[in-house]
């Protein structure tokens, strides 16, 4: 069920994998943790989760390895640098991964669900804001989405385009390869935010995402998990299912 990729990626000068699992079914892109690679979700188990649905052919999930994230969690290099991989690394699942994805999948247009649990949620809500001709569903799990505040990349230019929190207000209606991704576009997506209220979960970092996405006319929604649900794997295990097996035929 199992099949990995490898190719050296031109955009990030360096080896990627990407790994598949099922063979029919709605596509998923299922981002890693920060530092995780493209099997880290078998790892810790979330592919078990997901085995259900990959069973009944509802859905086929890939996941590539978190080589911006990888960066980030060094902290061996500038903040110019990791500002400009994680562009790269975004024109990385754009221009080599979604074709791998469609290649696979037999089709030149079918969409993808984006999938990911903390700064992997914060890739799969940009995916979707910055590739809505790709993208159809968001889903981010426990989400940290203001790498800002976290990764220190205040003030940073090239870290502008990168984060929906910063490039969404100024935004301008219709297309534009000079004003960045269409407005219009993006409002005919859905973004579900989903956060727990345990240990180490932020959920105003989700309701801020929320915010930023409702003032544009983006639908989302956010669902709030209770206390006993915390930022980590067990809460994701539970998450993901339930929120594939709503958006997935």
């Amino acid at each position: 069920m199992k099949e990995l990729s490898k190719w050296r990626s031109p955009r990030l000068e360096c080896e990627v994998t990407v790994a598949r699992w099922g063979h029919y079914g709605a596509p998923v892109l299922l981002f890693p943790t920060a530092g995780g690679d493209a099997e880290e979700v078998e790892r810790m188990h979330l592919i078990g989760a997901l085995q259900p649905l990959i069973e009944a052919s509802r859905i086929k999930v890939y996941s590539c390895d978190s080589v911006a994230g990888q960066a980030w969690i060094s902290k061996q290099h500038s903040m110019a640098y990791c500002a400009t991989l994680q562009n790269r690394f975004d024109a990385f699942v754009y221009r080599e991964v979604v074709p791998a994805i469609r290649a696979d999948c037999d089709s030149t247009d079918i969409e993808i669900i984006s999938l990911g649990a903390s700064i992997g949620a914060f890739n799969a809500v940009a995916s979707l804001c910055r590739h809505p001709d790709v993208f159809r569903v968001a889903i981010g799990m426990s989400g940290t989405y203001d790498l800002e505040k976290l990764l220190d990349f205040r003030g940073d230019e090239s870290f502008f385009s990168a984060s929906p929190l910063l490039f969404l207000p100024g935004l301008d209606q219709g297309p534009g390869l000079d004003q960045g991704p269409d407005l219009d576009a993006i409002r005919q997506r859905f973004v579900l935010l989903a956060t727990g209220q345990g240990r180490a979960e932020n959920a105003e970092e989700s309701w801020r995402m929320a915010n930023a996405l409702g003032a544009r006319g983006v639908p989302n929604r956010v669902d709030q998990w209770g206390a006993d649900y915390h930022h980590d794997w067990p809460t994701w295990r539970e998450m993901a299912p339930r929120y594939l097996a709503e958006f997935a035929p």
